[in-house]
């Protein structure tokens, strides 16, 4: 089973201002996506020697009440995995609980022990939906 670092994303407020900072660390915009439906856009900012290694700067268009007040916004750290099924369910007989399943074959969450979001995606497309994730409900929040 393998398994590859993908990013470490962040809620920010101000998305110019943001990206100013990361820029002013040396990062630079590797990619960016604008989602109408979900009133988002991410922008993926990287050392040039390591486009590999970005962070996800999350802006929310709407603004963002759901930040705590003491500029904590961490969100979560994201892997790619060659098998999301087999990961989940790995993680699963070893105690670990599923907060979002996998019920579209490509995405889930779970939580360390330390509480940190960590995302897991499917490498490649997302694999047919499959039981029990399919039908498994959300616990807690990721």
């Amino acid at each position: 089973m393998s398994i590859r670092y993908l990013h470490t994303m962040v809620r920010v407020l101000d998305l110019e201002k943001s990206m100013a900072f990361y820029s002013l660390l040396g990062l630079v915009e590797t990619r960016r996506i604008d989602n109408e439906a979900g009133r988002f856009t991410l922008v993926f900012m990287a050392p040039p020697e390591q486009p590999e290694c970005p962070v996800e700067l999350t802006y929310n268009w709407d603004g963002d009440p759901g930040l705590p007040s003491d500029s904590r916004h961490f969100g979560h750290l994201a892997y790619e995995v060659d098998d999301i099924y087999a990961m989940c369910r790995h993680l699963q007989d070893n105690g670990v609980t599923i907060n979002r399943p996998p019920r579209d074959g490509r995405m889930a969450f779970v939580r360390s022990p330390d509480n940190i979001s960590i995302e897991l995606l499917q490498k490649g497309g997302a694999k047919p939906p499959q039981e029990p994730w399919a039908s498994m409900e959300n616990t807690g929040h990721w």
